[in-house]
């Protein structure tokens, strides 16, 4: 797939423009890459959002820094100077290394069904499948293998990756991202059990993505049973995660890797969904709650906050021992349960 020429790197002053920062110092200076504090050199630009690493501020050999007001007395390097370091330095790098985009086109390789509709200037790279009826919005890009089923609907701007299938009739919005060997529709665990072994349930419904929504890399979205899987816009799910059929994900909201969500679960908008969290079928989870890495959600939560329940790491000798108390717990609640009977006996018969 042939790209577009990545463009040239940018004055300081440029970049401060980008990130909406503040200029301090040499704004002609040009920059070419980004660095970390401790190994930037020439031509450079690090930034500061720890101050764990404050100490590598004064000594770094970078050509610039992005650096909160709070911490820029601690440098006389030409700088950016931004509330939030990390959302400067994230527009900064996005500026400097700009995604190459393929050029126009279909591939011969490429299968495309007379009856679909193609936008203008979409690029469909070898191999790639585009089913009856699909739709392909303005400058969506179908990379290498993909597959876009019947009458599904990818909109403007949109990029499938490598080998992404997106199953007939599901719908993507406008700037979605869908990175390699994502499978949005398969079907969902819908499964009845008989006599005979399992029946499967036929998955009539649709997944339904906003826009501007990313989908990581080997990620999978089940389609609904009836209704529709939905994935509102903003949200931004991370890597080798499962998605479970009827599954609302509100807009805004971010879900860290292999996390798996079984079905028909509520997730609100704007929550923070940390890395392998496990979440049972048929809960909610309101707005702006933040779930801990690791932890089980295993009923509604009420109330928006910041939940967690993964043991903190114990060496093995010391996990064993916690193990053992763990077993002893119930026998602990009878005790105290008949301690606490007996001292009510005791007050009544004073």
């Amino acid at each position: 797939m042939a790209q577009d020429d990545a463009p040239a790197p940018r004055t300081l002053a440029e970049l401060a423009g980008i990130a909406g920062g503040r200029l301090a110092g040499d704004g002609s200076i040009v920059i070419r890459r980004v660095g970390t504090l401790e190994n930037a050199g020439e031509g450079a630009i690090a930034f500061l959002a720890n101050p764990r690493y404050l100490s590598l501020l004064a000594a770094t050999r970078a050509s610039a820094v992005i650096v909160a007001p709070a911490d820029e007395g601690g440098t006389t390097k030409p700088r950016i100077v931004a509330d939030v370091p990390y959302l400067a330095y994230a527009r900064v790098a996005a500026a400097l290394y700009p995604e190459a985009r393929p050029r126009p086109g279909i591939h011969p390789t490429a299968i495309v069904d007379p009856t679909a509709v193609l936008g203008t200037g979409v690029t469909i790279a070898a191999h790639a499948t585009i089913g009856a009826g699909a739709t392909l919005g303005e400058a969506a890009i179908i990379c290498e293998g993909a597959v876009v089923g019947a009458d599904a609907v990818i909109g403007a701007r949109t990029r499938l990756d490598a080998n992404v299938v997106v199953y007939d009739r599901c719908r993507l919005g406008d700037d979605v991202r869908v990175y390699a060997g994502a499978v949005i529709g398969a079907d969902g665990f819908g499964l009845a059990p008989g006599r005979d072994g399992w029946a499967r349930i036929p998955q009539v419904g649709r997944v339904v993505i906003g826009d501007r929504v990313e989908v990581g890399a080997n990620t999978t979205i089940d389609r609904g049973a009836i209704d529709d899987t939905v994935i509102e816009d903003d949200v931004k799910l991370d890597n080798q995660i499962q998605v479970g059929h009827n599954c609302v994900i509100g807009r805004g909201t971010a879900i860290a890797g292999c996390t798996g969500i079984a079905g028909s679960v509520r997730i609100g908008r704007d929550c923070r969904i940390g890395g392998a969290v496990n979440i049972a079928g048929h809960l909610s989870i309101p707005d702006g709650t933040t779930v801990g890495g690791a932890a089980t959600v295993g009923s509604t939560i009420e109330r928006g906050g910041a939940y967690s329940g993964a043991f903190p790491l114990q060496s093995f000798s010391d996990w064993q021992r916690t193990a053992v108390r763990l077993k002893q717990l119930d026998r602990l609640v009878d005790r105290v349960k008949a301690l606490e009977q007996a001292r009510r006996i005791d007050a009544a018969t004073k």
